[in-house]
C-alpha cells in the first residue's frame, strides 16, 4: 500500500509538471474548425503534423531552413538518446533518470503526412483558430532561442530532410516525448488528461476516438 502511495504522489507531483506547459486555449471563442492536425505513431512515439505555411507564421526560422516544406513533423525528446548514433542500455537510463536537456526533431514533408508515412498509422483532427493559436504558442515554448530570438540548430534529424532544434524542458519518466504531444493536444482544446499518456497507442486511441471533423 505504501509503494501505491508513493506511486501516486510521484505521478501527482511529476505528472503534472515538466516544460513546456500547457497553453489553454479561449474556452468562449467558437470559430469554424479549419485547421487540420495530423497525428503520427511511429510505434514508439508519435509525432505531430502541421502545415508549413501556418508554422512558417511562427517560425520563420524554419521556412529559411526548409525551402518548398509542404508540412512539417515534430517531435520532442531527450537530447542524448533523440540524437544518439547508437540507442546503448546506459543512453536510456540516462534519458529516464537524469537527462541533461531536450531537442525537437522537426521534418520537411513535400506530400501529406498520409503519403508520406504510408506504414504508419495516421490520424487527423481539425481545429479552430484560437485552438491552433494556442497550439501554436505551446509548440514556440518547446524550442529554446538565442538571445536574437532564433532557434538554436543542433544535429542532423534522423530521417528525410530534418533537423534537430534546442528544446526547452527535461525528458523524464513522467515526461516523456509522448507525453509532450498530449499536452499539445490539450493545448489544441483536446479534452485530454496528459498524465497518463505515456504510450504512442495510448495518445494514438485517443485522437482517433475524439477527432473533429473540418468545417465545411
Amino acid at each position: 500500500m505504501k509503494a501505491i502511495g508513493l506511486l501516486f504522489v510521484l505521478f501527482s507531483i511529476f505528472g503534472c509538471s515538466g516544460k513546456p506547459h500547457v497553453v489553454q486555449p479561449d474556452g468562449e471563442a467558437d470559430s469554424p474548425r479549419t485547421s487540420k492536425l495530423h497525428v503520427v505513431s511511429h510505434g514508439w512515439h508519435v509525432g505531430l503534423v502541421i502545415a508549413a505555411e501556418e508554422l512558417n507564421l511562427v517560425f520563420p526560422d524554419l521556412k529559411d531552413r526548409f525551402a518548398g516544406a509542404e508540412y512539417y513533423e515534430l517531435g520532442w525528446g531527450d537530447a542524448g538518446y533523440y540524437q544518439a548514433q547508437e540507442v546503448t542500455t546506459g543512453v536510456t537510463l540516462q534519458a529516464i533518470v537524469w537527462s541533461q536537456g531536450t531537442v525537437v526533431h522537426v521534418v520537411a514533408l513535400p506530400v501529406s503526412p498520409v503519403e508520406y508515412f504510408p506504414r504508419s498509422d495516421v490520424v487527423d483532427t481539425c481545429l479552430t483558430a484560437e485552438e491552433s493559436d494556442s497550439l501554436m504558442r505551446y509548440l514556440a515554448n518547446s524550442f529554446a532561442q538565442d538571445e536574437t530570438g532564433n532557434l538554436i540548430e543542433t544535429k542532423r534529424g534522423i530521417y528525410g530532410d530534418s533537423q534537430f532544434y534546442d528544446g526547452q524542458g527535461r525528458y523524464h519518466l513522467l515526461n516523456t516525448s509522448n507525453k509532450w504531444a498530449a499536452k499539445a493536444l490539450k493545448s489544441a482544446g483536446m479534452d485530454i488528461s496528459p498524465i497518463f499518456k505515456l504510450t504512442a497507442d495510448s495518445v494514438m486511441g485517443f485522437v482517433e476516438e475524439n477527432r473533429n471533423d473540418c468545417s465545411r
